[in-house]
């Protein structure tokens, strides 16, 4: 989307002077904060189209700017870390993150992060029918379709699909699968999410042992692409 407002909110200059030239070379507009609190007066402000949000802030954490964007704004927030801990990753999807990048980051793949953030941030409550590269699915019919071949899928199985479509691009953590497919008593059972998965993955994937639709995130969760 060009011309979309993006809200920068770190506290490292140069962090955010590269992702400024970054941002405007791709035609986006760019709003800068230093802090958590400037970065709430921004966001409620301007209302961008989507957030950078650095996890480590010098007045809050930004976890807690997170919590507190959440009970108001609704578009994508992604949060940048300089660390890779799953727990931290895994708190901030569970808080409402939309996605996350651990620094440093290639460029090329925090623009296409953005880019599929901002798309799934414009829904059309009409689409019936998705296109998911090779895959075709219908949610009012219930039925999956792989290069124009009908695919065989259990109502569980079509279930978790439709979920990971429905959420293309951002990562799922275990728990929220879980939760949303099998309910809050199953929250802990990744095991259980593992095979599904795998069968799934069988029934969708050219090669389940490299899968393109239902990626790995380690320790974390699952992406749909």
């Amino acid at each position: 989307m060009s011309n979309a407002s993006i809200l920068i909110i770190d506290d490292e200059p140069q962090i955010r002077k590269l992702l400024e030239i970054i941002l405007q070379s791709n035609d986006y507009r760019v709003m800068q904060a230093q802090t958590g609190k400037e970065g709430i007066h921004l966001a409620a402000s301007h209302q961008p189209d989507l957030i950078l949000l650095d996890i480590g802030l010098s007045d809050k954490s930004g976890q807690e700017i997170l919590k507190e964007l959440r009970t108001w704004y609704n578009h994508a927030i992604i949060m940048l870390s300089v660390q890779n801990s799953e727990a931290d990753i895994v708190l901030a999807l569970d808080n409402g993150a939309t996605d996350y990048l651990t620094k440093p980051f290639r460029s090329a793949e925090l623009l296409a992060r953005i880019r599929s953030a901002i798309r799934r941030n414009q829904p059309s409550s009409h689409d019936t029918i998705v296109a998911c590269g090779d895959l075709e699915i219908d949610f009012v019919s219930r039925s999956v379709k792989k290069k124009d071949e009908l695919l065989k899928l259990t109502a569980t199985e079509f279930n978790l699909l439709s979920l990971f479509a429905k959420h293309e691009g951002r990562v799922l953590t275990h728990q929220f699968i879980l939760k949303e497919i099998w309910g809050v008593g199953h929250q802990t059972e990744s095991q259980y999410l593992r095979v599904f998965v795998g069968t799934l993955r069988k029934k969708i994937e050219d090669n389940p042992n490299q899968p393109i639709h239902i990626t790995t995130e380690s320790g974390v969760g699952y992406r749909f692409s």
